[in-house]
């Protein structure tokens, strides 16, 4: 497996680091990977579409309206009837949960695919340090260029940096995700991964 380049904030060279070939050099089933995005849009979807199915959820009396026989009018038992205005809904739509699981295994190889198609393809970056002096983004845009970064960037850091996740929240597109929280959405939506010495090493020992 080739070395992945390390540089430093304006983008020269300072040494490289061996990839493991676990993780970055994965053939990709795209089946398995759209079903890993489909998890995680199904999990945002509010459901929330719901209509009154029942009595107890409407207002009103459950007297009957008239008597059974002898009025000439057809028989009901109650004003709140699904045939009647203002009454109930057949088989109507009430709130429910969208979301569904995929297994440890097959969430770590929809990872690793991702990751791999992003290393062929050279949008997977490794920066030897990502912290900057102040929360500014000012110094966040600095970086961005320096680095020759599109819009879409996504920052991976193996713990919280107050000062980068500050200043690069008011940058449109850019974002800042823990390795922890690694998802296979944010990797394909974003145009260029950054990544830290540090947070390879954490991505590789979460998914090997």
């Amino acid at each position: 497996m080739s070395d992945i380049n390390i540089v430093d904030s304006n983008n020269k060279k300072v040494g490289s680091v061996e990839a493991s070939q676990t993780v970055f050099d994965v053939k990709a089933r795209p089946q398995l990977v759209q079903r890993y995005v489909t998890m995680q849009l199904a999990a945002r979807r509010g459901g929330n579409a719901a209509t009154k199915q029942n009595k107890g959820e409407l207002h009103g009396s459950g007297k009957k309206p008239w008597k059974q026989k002898g009025t000439g009018r057809a028989r009901a038992g109650n004003s709140r009837s699904p045939l009647w205005r203002g009454g109930m809904t057949v088989f109507g739509p009430s709130p429910r949960d969208y979301s569904f699981q995929l297994s440890k295994k097959a969430k770590k190889q929809a990872l690793r695919m991702v990751l791999s198609e992003r290393f062929r393809d050279q949008s997977f970056i490794v920066v030897d340090s990502l912290n900057l002096e102040n929360p500014k983004t000012k110094e966040a845009l600095a970086l961005v260029t320096s680095l020759g970064l599109p819009s879409r960037t996504l920052f991976l850091i193996p713990e919280k940096n107050k000062n980068l996740q500050l200043a690069v929240r008011n940058i449109p597109q850019t974002d800042v995700l823990l390795v922890d929280g690694l998802n296979v959405f944010d990797l394909m939506v974003h145009e260029r991964i950054v990544c830290t010495p540090e947070a390879l090493k954490k991505i590789e020992e979460r998914l090997v």
